[in-house]
């Protein structure tokens, strides 16, 4: 009982050959990036593809994502029964049956439990799906297509089965619950009506598996059976807290104008991605109404890639703009100046796709090679150059917070931290409140510490992540140089965004800095008893604390500021909903703090809007620019009852002598 291999042998080499095509013509588009792919080494790789392709740790981030892992592993295994399936197509006679019981029961066994669990969690997929879609246009025929083709490949295999068992040609019968209960049905058949039935289920599989094989793999994001594995064994370990420096040489071209200017990695990413919709569901300026939705900035890029590559692989120029109003294939520069740099789309995704340097890159190209963008960026990019601050503010000016100090400056031999004041630090009225407590602290812990006073320049971090990346480069080179002149090898910095720069982004400089943000130096000053409390601070009230997405997400701090709060009040702080890894944005990253919201609601007032449902009392915040977007916030929602303080702020409270 079974179809004549004359008929099925050429179908299947036929549609491999094909399959092999279509992968080729797609995924050879990807060499026309350029280098900038840095491997971590076979042994990280398959560490990362064992646990986040395989356990898929960040997957089950997400409790829905339970219903992935069976289908994903349900797979796995039935792989061992889809492969008898073609070979004995092919040749009848190689079949698992010829194993010994020892291993064929049980594979047949596991076959039977992991059919039904994969139908169980296709019927589940299919309801969320419709009901509750983790985004709109998740509804797509093609997201239906692939979930019923995978259901009708099980019933597929059940009527095979049931056949099978009916004819009693099934000695692991016993152990197949399942199809044993199917073939119930076709015991009162005559042989020839279920050898009838056998061959439909048969070619009914054959039809669903090679379906697979020329249809949904090449052309439907189900490719990312095979890419997403691949995309977690390739993963960089990179975090959003840098960028790819550029070469700046007469004749280049900078960012990324076109398709072909992505790196490998870049163009790698689009085809391992799943379409799940979790970028876009922690995208700050997606939920608030922006047009920026990163997986669909992803998803216009591989169109985008498959358009204008085969142009390009002959030498022609491309005919889809990559940057623009295109429709499909383009994305907008008022999407490419939403984004926030946060970095929750690339701590969603589950297989490590790289969403910020794609969007850094077209900004360089609008900047550097259009002097396009938008118009209150124009007087920022000025200051930065003619005064080397965001205000335009004199050098002279940077020590003024210190006029009631005794502030020394940095000496080589003799000082041990630069306190790197920050632009905020030095000239915003608010922050520099915080600087006079920072000072404070650092002498009442006997810490040596000095700064370099008007020779501070900014870091560049709003210039880089702006994409003036010519400016910021010519920062970082002076700022460096300085550093190595004057002996700095340890910084203090306020400013989360300082604190990434001069730590990750300045490596690429040459300069290796052991640079601590001062909830770190805090924390341990505490711990080492250097710093004395002088009491429990309790008139602050209620405090919640909100992360920074340069100082969680980028770099991992989450712990230290929790400490000191507690240290200090006795209590941990509350936390918002969405925290640590899965913290919201202020609205300020990414040079947005200079930059007006003109599109949907403001990030900061959802971000207020749910600090207020905890009804604080003190928002307490690591972040000059959180600082001014939650103030800014709490004064639009006339919450003038709720303060926010640095957590400087908070311990200078503690320091004060009870009255």
């Amino acid at each position: 009982m079974h179809p004549n291999p004359a008929v099925f042998a050429p179908l299947l080499l036929a549609s491999l050959a094909f399959f092999v095509w279509s992968l080729y013509r797609k995924l050879s588009l990807i060499a026309l990036g350029r280098p900038g792919y840095t491997f971590r080494g076979i042994g990280e790789g398959l560490r990362e593809m064992l646990l986040y392709a395989f356990v898929q740790k960040r997957v089950l981030h997400k409790f829905f994502g339970l219903n992935h892992l069976v289908i994903f592993w349900a797979c796995m295994v039935l792989v061992f029964v889809n492969v008898e399936f073609v070979v004995s197509g092919v040749f009848p006679a190689a079949r698992l049956s010829v194993l010994p019981d020892a291993l064929y029961v049980p594979i047949r066994f596991l076959s039977d439990i992991m059919s039904a669990l994969t139908l169980a969690a296709i019927v589940i997929a299919l309801v969320r799906r419709t009901f509750f879609p983790p985004y709109p246009e998740a509804r797509s025929f093609e997201s239906y297509l692939i979930l019923l083709l995978i259901a009708v490949h099980m019933i597929a295999f059940f009527g095979v089965s049931a056949a099978e068992i009916a004819r009693g040609e099934e000695r692991a019968a016993a152990f197949m619950p399942v199809a044993s209960f199917f073939g119930e049905f076709l015991a009162d058949l005559t042989p020839k009506h279920i050898g009838a039935t056998f061959n439909f289920y048969w070619w009914l599989h054959a039809g669903a598996l090679l379906s697979f094989i020329t249809v949904l793999i090449p052309f439907t994001k189900h490719l990312h059976v095979f890419t997403a594995i691949a995309n977690c064994f390739l993963h960089t370990g990179i975090k959003p807290n840098t960028q790819l420096p550029e070469v700046f040489e007469a004749g280049r071209t900078f960012g990324v104008g076109q398709v072909d200017r992505f790196t490998v990695k870049d163009l790698f990413d689009p085809f391992a991605c799943t379409k799940c919709g979790r970028c876009q569901q922690v995208c700050p300026a997606n939920i608030t109404g922006k047009p920026l939705n990163p997986r669909q900035v992803v998803n216009d890029i591989k169109v985008n890639l498959l358009a204008n590559g085969p142009l390009l692989k002959r030498g022609g120029v491309p005919t889809l703009p990559l940057i623009g109003d295109g429709g499909p294939g383009s994305v907008s520069e008022e999407a490419i100046w939403a984004c926030t740099s946060c970095g929750a789309c690339m701590e969603a995704c589950p297989v490590f796709i790289e969403h910020l340097p794609k969007v850094v890159g077209m900004r360089r190209h609008l900047v550097e090679m259009e002097a396009r963008f938008p118009e209150e960026l124009l007087n920022l990019f000025e200051n930065m150059e003619q005064r080397s601050n965001p205000w335009g503010i004199a050098p002279g000016e940077r020590t003024k917070w210190a006029s009631l100090l005794e502030v020394k400056p940095f000496a080589r031999g003799e000082t041990e931290y630069l306190l790197y004041v920050g632009c905020a630090g030095s000239f915003d009225s608010r922050s520099k409140q915080v600087t006079v407590n920072l000072a404070t602290i650092l002498d009442a812990a006997g810490v040596s510490w000095g700064i370099l006073g008007k020779d501070e320049k900014c870091c560049g971090d709003s210039l880089r992540r702006l994409g003036n990346e010519y400016v910021f480069d010519r920062m970082a080179r002076e700022n460096a140089a300085l550093f190595r002149e004057r002996g700095v090898t340890k910084v203090i910095t306020q400013c989360p965004h300082c604190f990434t720069t001069l730590k990750n982004d300045y490596r690429q400089y040459g300069i290796e800095l052991e640079v601590i943000h001062h909830a770190e130096l805090i924390r341990q000053l505490l711990a080492e008893g250097r710093l004395k409390l002088d009491r429990r601070v309790s008139d602050l009230g209620k405090i919640i604390l909100h992360d920074s997405c340069y100082l969680g997400r980028h770099n991992d701090v989450y712990e230290a500021p929790r400490e000191v709060v507690a240290a200090v009040t006795g209590a941990a702080p509350a936390e918002f909903d969405r925290a640590r890894e899965d913290s919201f944005c202020c609205g300020a990253g990414g040079g947005r703090m200079w930059m007006e919201e003109q599109t949907g609601t403001r990030i900061n007032l959802n971000r207020v809007t749910e600090a207020l449902a905890k009804h604080p009392d003190t928002i307490c915040v690591a972040c000059p620019y959180c600082m001014t977007m939650f103030e800014d916030g709490l004064k639009d929602k006339q919450a003038g009852q709720t303060r926010v303080k640095d957590i400087a702020e908070v311990v200078a409270e503690g320091m004060r002598p009870v009255q």
